[in-house]
């Protein structure tokens, strides 16, 4: 059964956050749950989200709650085991709404670093707003 990967020994790092506000809009409240923080992209083309297991998973589901008009558009995932080079797993096409979005993600190899790229934003700007980020499946034993 999938359960969330994202604990409190998961690191993550982001492309930019707005302004350097950390305090404002910083990485962690993607993690939060509270609707009402978010992480805030800077503008720029390939915004991107890594995050970095404590242990090897498998991936099986992305869930994604961005702001409309400030969605990816065109968005992929990247992964791999703690020292090896990224590889692309997937691509994926958000819409452009408020509501929180699941992407099933097939066939994943086991890794303990994942990327998520925004390539494209629907902001003209290229700024990303994300609310919510969760990343479901196993754990490896």
């Amino acid at each position: 059964m999938a359960v969330s990967l994202i604990c409190c020994n998961t690191q993550s790092r982001v492309s930019s956050v707005l302004n350097r506000d950390v305090k404002q809009f910083g990485k962690k409240f993607m993690f939060d749950s509270n609707e009402e923080t978010c992480w805030n992209s800077d503008q720029g083309d390939q915004q991107w989200v890594l995050l970095e297991f404590p242990v090897l998973v498998k991936v099986s589901e992305l869930r994604l709650q961005f702001q409309g008009g400030f969605s990816g558009k065109s968005c992929k995932l990247e992964g791999c085991s703690k020292e090896a080079n990224l590889e692309h797993i997937v691509d994926f096409y958000p819409e452009d709404n408020n509501s929180l979005q699941s992407f099933p993600i097939q066939d994943a190899p086991l890794m303990q670093k994942l990327k998520i790229v925004f390539e494209s934003s629907t902001d003209f700007f290229g700024r990303i707003i994300v609310y919510s980020l969760d990343v479901l499946g196993e754990r490896a034993s």
